[in-house]
């Protein structure tokens, strides 16, 4: 998760918004768009990212639509083919129990992905607001949940999840992300407070507020566009890292449990075939390390792509 931290904070000083320029003036408008424009350019040009891209449409369009890809059902299994080598009609074989291994390993996007997504989106709403409110009001609001950022920065990441989802005895996609959610949004609500304190005091926002804006308009409006661009940045990230999250807890047994199609499920039903059949464990895992890969090199390109200090 420090790699995530590193590559939000790398843009959490830039002013990227719209508000850049008193209310009725145009100026930070045709700034922001610019800044954006030329960030699209420099992607569609940088072919790690549209490869990177690519392949988490893919990802995401089996999570999403897996009978597109397979018409074979996961759970239906015949012992006589256990650990059948792959073949050109089932092109990854067949597992342990017997049942076709391609299918299991289309099915097994959809709970990585799912719990990464609904991870990443309760730190950059919940976190975010966290964040926004510290950096702006200061004060005791901003020491109380500073101290509050502080105790869960205190809790191992690992060892936290392990703890909770013990306690919890139910393992599924909502608890999971829970988990992960809770132990995550600090980083994001601190790369928005920093944000937030570098901008709340810079001209544009002394502007509106002398022309009456209030405390809410000033914060959606003017300030929090400012930290879109590392917000975005490190939610890219994360989603790699909540995908390598989700089946490492899984691989330890207390994350997602059979009969659900997991990329951690086939990896840890299938960690003491590695020397006799190792295509049992490289396939789960090349399909693990390429999204989460494709996430990390896609959060790399958009840093690079929205600060104007890296071109």
């Amino acid at each position: 998760m420090s790699d995530a931290t590193s590559g939000g904070t790398a843009v959490g000083g830039t002013p990227v918004s719209g508000g850049g320029q008193a209310p009725g003036s145009k100026g930070g408008k045709e700034r922001n768009a610019s800044l954006w424009a030329d960030a699209r350019r420099q992607l569609v040009r940088d072919r790690v990212f549209v490869l990177a891209l690519l392949y988490i449409f893919v990802v995401g369009s089996m999570a999403a639509f897996p009978k597109l890809w397979t018409s074979q059902d996961p759970r239906a299994c015949t012992t006589d083919l256990s650990r059948v080598p792959p073949s050109w009609d089932h092109p990854f074989g067949f597992d342990r129990l017997g049942c076709d291994y391609y299918s299991h390993a289309i099915f097994g996007a959809r709970p990585s992905m799912v719990i990464a997504i609904m991870a990443t989106g309760a730190i950059v709403v919940l976190g975010g607001l966290m964040g926004l409110l510290a950096g702006y009001y200061g004060g005791w609001v901003d020491a109380l949940i500073s101290r509050l950022m502080d105790i869960f920065f205190s809790l191992p990441f690992l060892l936290g999840a392990i703890v909770f989802l013990t306690v919890i005895k139910k393992q599924n996609e909502w608890t999971i992300a829970a988990v992960l959610f809770l132990l995550s949004w600090p980083t994001i609500a601190r790369i928005i407070r920093g944000s937030v304190i570098s901008s709340k005091d810079l001209d544009y926002v002394q502007a509106a507020r002398a022309v009456g804006a209030g405390n809410g308009r000033l914060m959606f409006r003017h300030i929090l566009p400012n930290a879109i661009a590392p917000m975005l940045v490190y939610a890219t990230i994360v989603l790699g890292a909540f995908v390598a999250a989700e089946a490492t807890l899984t691989f330890l047994g207390i994350g997602l449990q059979p009969p659900t199609q997991s990329w951690g499920i086939m990896i840890s039903a299938h960690q003491n075939y590695f020397l006799e059949d190792p295509w049992l464990l490289l396939f789960p895992c090349g399909l693990l390390v390429g999204t989460v890969l494709s996430f990390i090199l896609m959060g790399d390109a958009l840093r690079d792509a929205l600060d104007p200090k890296l071109r």
